[in-house]
């Protein structure tokens, strides 16, 4: 075989190789895409304190991904009593461990009983939004209220904060995590014993905050 020909051999050969991989990529399913990643850092109302495993909401959003063949899994990074302070201090590990596409941040809560200043919980709220989007996820910021024993400009100022972050930043936000549970005609009939910790029944409705919010993220 002479120069010439092998040229003309190779340059059919990558002409085919080419015309494979462009038919591969074509066939439905052929290169699915890798799922989302969705990192959930929030307290006890979404680490399933005082729940069976698989009841909190967390765990029912990974139930719905698989219903409703949504190509994304979740990982649950909640841990009982966790602060902002505690979740902007494990944040950049968790990013960099996991690397997700959403960062759902549901914290700020254990601030207000521990009566922290707001102004610390705001600015711990920005710096976690602010690492996320850096390393690449899209923020979903979940509010919380207080019961109005606490004040009632305390209770004001600290559910608007979670608006503040989120409109700063642009994020998504779920408004109150316990609407339609803490402010229900059957409220007594939701919580635990503690009064601050719903039970499992509460849950698909949290879900359905949350879902209304993230949904719409996911595309």
């Amino acid at each position: 075989m002479n120069a010439s020909a092998g040229r003309r051999l190779t340059r059919r050969a990558l002409l085919v190789h080419c015309t494979l991989l462009a038919t591969a990529s074509a066939l439905p399913g052929a290169h699915a895409a890798a799922p989302r990643r969705v990192l959930v850092l929030g307290d006890s109302l979404s680490a399933e304190y005082g729940l069976q495993r698989g009841e909190g909401w967390v765990a029912l959003l990974g139930e719905r991904f698989v219903r409703d063949k949504i190509a994304a899994t979740v990982v649950n990074a909640s841990i009982s009593g966790d602060t902002t302070s505690g979740g902007r201090s494990r944040l950049p590990a968790l990013l960099k461990q996991h690397q997700p596409g959403i960062v759902v941040i549901e914290l700020g809560g254990n601030d207000a009983l521990r009566g922290l200043p707001l102004a610390m919980t705001r600015d711990n709220l920005l710096a976690m939004v602010r690492a996320a989007k850096q390393a690449g996820a899209k923020v979903l910021v979940v509010g919380m209220q207080v019961p109005p024993n606490y004040g009632r400009q305390y209770g004001a100022d600290f559910a608007a904060l979670f608006a503040q972050v989120a409109k700063t930043e642009d994020t998504a936000l779920v408004p109150f995590l316990l609407k339609g549970v803490a402010d229900s005609p059957q409220a007594d009939t939701m919580f635990q014993p503690d009064r601050i910790h719903p039970i499992a029944k509460a849950h698909p409705t949290m879900l359905n905050n949350v879902w209304a919010a993230l949904k719409p993220m996911l595309g």
